[in-house]
């Protein structure tokens, strides 16, 4: 089956909050100092490679957050009452 255009099945990141980052970083880091003597060099590359990628995001402020628009969509009208 083909995905379609916007589906989570598409090759693109997911994006995160910072909370989220920041619990990835701490699993991330246990992962790393867990690993055996014996994992491949790659591995432990490629996972200190996104160590250090997500410090980096994480060294950036954090964007100011968005201002309150009101409700998104019109308040539930009373029903009908015969």
């Amino acid at each position: 089956m083909r995905s379609r255009e916007g589906q989570l099945s598409d090759n693109r990141p997911i994006p995160r909050n910072r909370l989220e980052k920041e619990k990835q970083l701490r699993d991330l880091k246990e992962v790393y100092t867990n690993l055996k003597p014996h994992t491949s060099p790659e591995l432990r590359g490629s996972i200190a490679t996104k160590i250090r990628e997500l410090i980096e995001e994480l060294k950036q402020p954090a964007p100011p957050p968005r201002e309150e628009r009101g409700p998104r969509r019109p308040p539930r009208r009373e029903p009908r009452k015969f």
